[in-house]
């Protein structure tokens, strides 16, 4: 496929990210990743989106699916995953853990989400596979 990064899903997570920061304005940086994932979810709901919390992930190794799993922190209309942090700063492992989770899932699109900075598009990444 080659399409650009862009054409994966831009008004839903224009949607997704406008949630995102009324929870944010709403509660401010400092407070622990539950607390944010519990708000987003409510949030999402109220703005008309379907979301899903704490989605297995399988693991598959060598075409065999594992009986260990990961978790997603969110998922929104089965189209874009969203992992959420509440840390100083976003690092290499972060990156790479959603990358990971999109890969995995077969999802497209992922957004990582730091809600500990001041302003929150601060602390937003975007993710295409």
């Amino acid at each position: 496929m080659n399409a650009r990064s862009e054409d994966f899903w831009p008004e839903l997570t224009r949607s997704i990210i406008g949630s995102a920061i009324t929870v944010h304005k709403r509660l401010g940086p400092g407070l622990l990743e539950s607390v944010y994932r519990a708000c987003l979810l409510k949030q999402l709901e109220a703005d008309g989106l379907a979301a899903r919390n704490e989605v297995p992930i399988p693991l598959r190794y060598g075409g065999v699916t594992m009986p260990c799993s990961f978790r997603a922190d969110i998922i929104v209309e089965e189209r874009v995953l969203l992992e959420l942090k509440s840390v100083e700063a976003l690092t290499d492992v972060h990156q790479a853990q959603i990358l990971s989770y999109l890969q995995q899932t077969g999802l497209r699109v992922g957004l990582l989400m730091n809600f500990n900075v001041t302003r929150l598009v601060n602390g937003i990444r975007r993710f295409v596979r």
